[in-house]
């Protein structure tokens, strides 16, 4: 696939007003105008490059936005104060009361809850099925259907969506395909596989430093613009605006995401080809046994990898947890939600990122309460790391009660 976005989020250049080589950073909440008719005129988004107030716009939020757009390779991209705060904005521009979702069965904790319960106040239904399931997809879609979302790389059990089937199946239907890359940004490129609308927490690989929380809509110019629209804009009237000192500094953190999505996808890729000598239960997409495995191959960039996440089923709650404690102490990670961290953090997602989805529920996806979660960090010796996890699990009997991979473990 010739799919360079790296390369192009490089190229853009912004220069400070005193001719930094990082753009100056707009830390005002409002501006000023020379001109009443100028203000008038900005306010209805009739003026190109003024602004009137930062949760229109700002000139930093403006340059991520752009560098987002490169990197997703569409028209334009808006930046949010988190990913919520993007989702949200872009299922309730794209729906009213009455209308239905067709959304995968296995998706991140906080947007389950979103659609499930939340949106029900506001009489918007939605059907989650196996998004592997194309002949599953097409039935749940019916005449109030207003999109098909999910995720790129699913949270946490790792199902990688077909995005190219999935995108003529609802253009078939006409309706749009919304996808959340936050788990692959540059291992997939999701627009350029079809997707209309690419969603990402900014929060995990892209800005890589676990020190802000932010998110990103990409999509068409019309659509990003309908988004900040003073009148009906869900972005602009819900109010989840990014702070420009944060939109600069996330910014400047891109610029390493090429040499970071590279490393954290190597690491993980070698964990989980030595868990599976050890006869562990351990999922990865970039595992020949891994039911998604082809269909990421085929739709990947094989440069950046199968990215940095990997789940590892210890049988059960106690042993997830112990032997998470343990490989904190042994200061082979954090035991903390979120990932894209330089340090590898680990979670069981059954009680905590995904603890919105019913028990029942997960036991029916096949989430157990043994999954240990893996946001595989930027290990320098990744051999070492191996090696002191290893003996966390001897110490905890988890290797030496030989858990072998079942048959039926897909």
């Amino acid at each position: 696939m010739d799919y360079k976005a790296s390369e192009n989020v490089q190229d853009l250049q912004y220069f400070g007003e005193f001719g930094g080589v990082n753009p100056s950073i707009s830390d005002s909440s409002t501006y000023t105008f020379l001109s009443a008719k100028t203000m008038f005129d900005t306010f209805e988004g009739n003026t190109e490059g003024c602004y009137l107030y930062s949760r229109h716009s700002s000139p930093s939020n403006l340059y991520l936005g752009e560098a987002l757009a490169e990197l997703e390779g569409t028209e334009s991209a808006n930046v949010y104060a988190s990913g919520m705060g993007a989702i949200s904005a872009v299922i309730l521009q794209l729906c009213s009361a009455g209308d239905h979702i067709v959304c995968s069965r296995t998706i991140y904790g906080g947007t389950y809850a979103l659609l499930k319960n939340f949106l029900k106040k506001f009489n918007i239904s939605t059907s989650f099925v196996d998004i592997t399931d194309l002949e599953s997809v097409e039935k749940a879609i019916n005449p109030k259907t207003k999109m098909v979302y999910c995720e790129a790389v699913s949270n946490p059990l790792l199902e990688v969506a077909d995005i190219r089937s999935l995108s003529k199946l609802s253009k078939a239907n006409h309706i749009p395909l919304v996808v959340d890359n936050t788990f692959s940004p540059l291992s997939i490129g999701a627009a350029k596989l079809g997707a209309d609308i690419v969603v990402h927490s900014l929060t995990k690989f892209i800005n890589g430093s676990s020190d802000c929380v932010a998110g990103a809509v990409c999509a068409s110019k019309d659509f990003c613009l309908s988004l900040k629209d003073v009148n009906d804009g869900a972005g602009m009237l819900l109010g989840s605006t990014l702070d420009s000192l944060r939109a600069a500094s996330i910014l400047k953190n891109m610029r390493t995401l090429h040499i970071r999505i590279k490393k954290h996808s190597e690491n993980a890729q070698f964990l989980a080809d030595r868990f599976v000598e050890d006869g562990l239960k351990v999922v990865y997409p970039g595992l020949k046994n891994h039911p998604g495995h082809t269909t990421m191959k085929r739709q990947m960039n094989l440069e950046y990898g199968f990215g940095g996440l990997l789940t590892l089923d210890v049988g059960a709650l106690e042993r997830a947890n112990a032997l998470m404690e343990l490989m904190q102490k042994e200061k082979l990670g954090y035991l903390a939600v979120s990932l894209g961290f330089y340090k590898t953090l680990f979670s069981a997602p059954g009680t905590s990122t995904s603890s919105e989805i019913p028990l029942e529920e997960q036991q029916e996806l096949g989430l157990s309460e043994g999954l240990v979660r893996f946001s595989i960090g930027l290990d320098n010796d990744i051999q070492r790391t191996y090696t002191a996890m290893r003996g966390c699990m001897e110490t905890l009997g988890i290797l030496n009660e030989k858990t072998l991979l079942s048959d039926n473990q897909y």
